[in-house]
């Protein structure tokens, strides 16, 4: 299996970039990582880069495409952010979000913390995606409103778990791989991102793409013609399965 990837990263309306974006292959295993800093708590572009950072550092020690793999290079994410919040008071609040996605030959594997997403597709329709760390989630768990909801909810902002602080670390892990074939498609996104393209969206411009540039390209020109003026971050992996 080979893996296409196109990154988008881009500030929007806000004056500084919090996101990161990261990913890097050792020929047989790949691993892709993106990372929301919190605005609202300082050195959110710190946090989310020491956070994707630390995840590549691990992927190259230790390329694997197992849960347990998946679980170190999140504990190394977390211990990189904890580490310059004590070298740096004014930093102790910083906080970030992570998704990150290993795929080898035959299998996938993805994990996440916050409300960074992941998104599979298969022969262009949506598998499945990953379920927000956040209240807007928690009222969909709970009955109280609709998926299509979250996008613009009052509350979407709010997040329960997240990367940084000194309370455990509770991000979702898959336990089991996924087996991935050509033509698969996966897309780590951002909040700034994916609340502007639906999952329809998604795949009807999937299915005008030849590759995960002009994937992304499709995406963010919708993005640019409903985004307000003062829109967040916005970032994106795409990356397509091919032989």
């Amino acid at each position: 299996m080979r893996f296409l990837t196109h990154t988008l990263t881009l500030g929007g309306g806000r004056q500084y970039n919090e996101d990161a974006v990261q990913y890097c292959s050792t020929g047989t295993v790949g691993c892709w990582a993106l990372a929301d800093g919190l605005g609202g708590h300082g050195g959110g572009d710190i946090a989310s880069r020491l956070a994707t950072d630390a995840v590549m550092q691990a992927f190259q020690a230790h390329a694997e495409c197992t849960a347990e793999a998946l679980m170190t290079y999140v504990e190394l994410a977390r211990a990189a952010v904890l580490r310059k919040q004590e070298e740096d008071v004014s930093l102790s609040a910083m906080r970030t979000t992570l998704v990150i996605l290993i795929a080898g030959e035959q299998q996938a594997l993805w994990a996440h913390i916050g409300d960074s997403r992941l998104y599979y597709f298969r022969q262009g329709t949506l598998l499945l995606r990953t379920l927000d760390h956040s209240v807007p989630q928690a009222m969909v768990e709970a009955g109280q409103i609709t998926p299509a909801q979250i996008r613009f909810h009052e509350d979407r902002n709010r997040l329960l778990r997240s990367i940084g602080g000194r309370d455990e670390i509770r991000a979702t892990i898959e336990s089991k791989p996924h087996n991935i074939a050509p033509g698969d498609a996966f897309l780590l996104a951002s909040d700034g991102f994916w609340e502007f393209v639906t999952e329809t969206a998604m795949e009807l411009d999937l299915a005008k793409s030849s590759n995960p540039g002009e994937w992304i390209k499709h995406m963010e020109r919708r993005i640019r013609l409903v985004a307000p003026p003062d829109q967040d971050n916005l970032s994106a992996i795409a990356v397509i399965v091919t032989v």
